[in-house]
């Protein structure tokens, strides 16, 4: 069994038990969540929705949060003497999937 759901702007294929990294979610460690943004569940058969399936949801726990390795990034112009370089690390969610609830 597994579904397809939406958060953060990016698709997620989660099954029961799985720890996914999404985009962070406001929550302390240990509270629950739940996505409505549900495109697909496969129990036996692939059901999808139109483009949602209406009741069904994503339900998981936060495990906890953190930051991403540094991502750089190097602007650059040849032979004008002129460089720079930026950092960047995004801030993720850790989620353990709990359920996955079907219509």
């Amino acid at each position: 069994m597994y579904a397809i759901f939406r958060t953060g702007g990016k698709q997620y294929r989660v099954a029961p038990g799985d720890v996914v990294r999404v985009e962070k979610l406001p929550g302390e460690p240990g509270s629950r969540v739940e996505f409505r943004h549900v495109y697909a569940i496969r129990q036996g058969e692939l059901m999808t929705g139109q483009p949602l399936i209406e009741g069904a949801c994503v339900r998981g726990t936060i495990v906890s949060h953190g930051r991403a390795a540094k991502v750089r990034v190097l602007k650059y112009k040849r032979k004008k003497q002129y460089r720079r370089t930026l950092g960047h690390r995004q801030n993720f969610s850790e989620i353990r999937i709990n359920e996955i609830v079907a219509p």
